[in-house]
């Protein structure tokens, strides 16, 4: 009688087959899902035409597809643009700190708006509307600062103030409006220069004495409504009178 051979034991090799065929079926099916996502569009249509001659709409379908590819995430251009514009505000603040000037300007955040507000003294001299070699540094810095925010800006406004010479007595009317029109034109032309935005974002306007931030009552206060102030808006912000700037900036600032 024959003796029955003994079954050699496995030695489990047998699963690293099955181990080897599942992640090549992986690498298979990750290749098939890469070459979907980049369709040719040529290839495809003539793909589609031979199977269906009389396919009128293939370049239609295609290019959709293609177009439904590169859509943005919904949001994402808003707050890469918000990103930026904050950015902006950083570089502001520490272009007046490297400057030294943190007493001659302040500086405020808002919702899609950056204001800034400069003594008078720091631009011009007296009734003069010509501005000073150390103005134009300063003016430098903060065009170095704006630069790079320049796509996501809708505006930048300058505005020029003056302010009574007496307590009691308004100035005359055409100097004193002129005087203010000029400023701001002296600045917003600087600014231009070099090149920072499109010029039909730039606006200029002089307000005269008629928009003090302080009573005419003192030499102190009188010195503060002698100042220029720009206002930096972002795309697509929400429209402000200059009341409700001064309202929100002067609330920030108390």
């Amino acid at each position: 009688m024959r003796k029955r051979r003994k079954k050699k034991p496995e030695n489990g090799s047998n699963w690293m087959d099955t181990y080897g065929d599942m992640v090549t079926l992986l690498l298979c099916f990750f290749v098939l899902l890469y070459s979907i996502s980049s369709v040719d569009q040529s290839k495809w249509i003539k793909l589609v035409e031979s199977f269906n001659p009389d396919a009128k709409e293939v370049s239609q379908i295609v290019t959709d597809t293609v177009a439904d590819g590169n859509d943005e995430v919904p949001g994402s251009a808003e707050a890469t643009e918000e990103a930026v514009f904050d950015e902006l505000y950083e570089r502001l603040k520490l272009a007046v700190k490297d400057a030294g000037i943190e007493t001659e300007v302040e500086l405020t955040k808002g919702d899609g708006y950056t204001f800034v507000r400069f003594r008078d003294t720091i631009f011009f001299d007296g009734d003069s509307a010509v501005i000073r070699p150390e103005g134009k540094v300063i003016l430098d810095r903060f065009a170095e600062a704006i630069a790079p925010a320049s796509d996501v800006i809708q505006e930048i406004q300058v505005l020029g103030h003056t302010t009574q010479a007496l307590p009691n007595q308004q100035n005359d009317v055409v100097s004193d409006r002129v005087l203010s029109s000029e400023r701001a034109a002296n600045v917003t032309g600087y600014l231009q220069q070099k090149n920072l935005v499109s010029p039909d974002k730039l606006v200029s306007i002089g307000y005269g004495q008629f928009r003090p931030v302080a009573p005419f009552d003192t030499e102190e206060n009188r010195s503060k409504n002698r100042r220029v102030e720009i206002i930096i808006t972002k795309n697509n912000s929400i429209q402000r009178s200059l009341d409700e700037y001064y309202t929100e900036v002067d609330g920030k600032n108390e």
